[in-house]
């Protein structure tokens, strides 16, 4: 119970701080707070950020998969990842962006976390930044 608590509420500022950031980038164009997301992913995996999104593909699936959190928090980090992708694809750097949607696409292949599906936790931004 307490554990599950604590995820709880790490979730929740996890989805508080990207969805700010992600609310920047796209309605915006604060491309530079597209780091932010990054670093909150890296934080909810337990990792260092420049690390993190260094990592191939399935190199951060085996971390998360280490770190034990992974089957519980995945569906949000590849939904964050398929943003960011986003994000990087209208600031014009395809390559990051590929980079980012090969982790997502990992993440969501590893632990069955639907790559198109948004966690409740992030309707509200989806509304915000997708279907405007």
């Amino acid at each position: 119970m307490l554990q599950h608590d604590y995820l709880l509420e790490i979730i929740g500022r996890f989805v508080e701080s990207v969805s700010v950031a992600l609310v920047s980038v796209f309605r915006d164009r604060e491309f530079g707070r597209v780091e932010e997301a990054e670093s909150a992913v890296a934080e909810l995996l337990d990792l260092d950020a420049s690390t993190a999104m260094s990592l191939a593909p399935q190199s951060l699936v085996t971390m998360m998969s280490l770190s034990g959190v992974g089957e519980s928090v995945a569906g949000y980090a590849a939904y964050v990842l398929q943003r960011v992708s986003l994000a990087y694809e209208l600031e014009g750097k395809p390559n990051v962006a590929r980079v980012r949607h090969e982790q997502a696409q990992a993440i969501a292949d590893a632990f069955n976390a639907g790559l198109e599906q948004v966690p409740e936790e992030f309707l509200s931004l989806e509304r915000q930044i997708i279907n405007r």
